[in-house]
């Protein structure tokens, strides 16, 4: 991965924009990486990879709590019980 230095970053701005359009450019500021800037393009696929997963996620834990028979109402009765 291309590094530009937060220095070089910000006197090179235009080129770091082109580079950002052909591969993520990692920066970093007193040899520590601060911040990886990517395309818009990738962020959006990154976004909406994440999104997906995350629904996947929720989807396969409502269905594995409809298989355990866990109802909305369920909770209420178990933490009523405990009271």
């Amino acid at each position: 991965m291309q590094t530009f230095t937060a220095n070089e970053s910000k006197t090179r701005f235009g080129e770091l924009l082109d580079r950002v359009q052909r591969a993520p450019v990692q920066v970093t500021r007193h040899n520590r990486v601060v911040g990886v800037m990517v395309s818009a393009k990738d962020y959006d696929a990154m976004r909406r990879f994440y999104a997906d997963r995350l629904r996947k996620a929720l989807r396969d834990t409502a269905d594995e709590a409809a298989a355990a028979g866990l109802t909305e109402k369920k909770p209420a009765q178990l933490l009523a019980d405990e009271s």
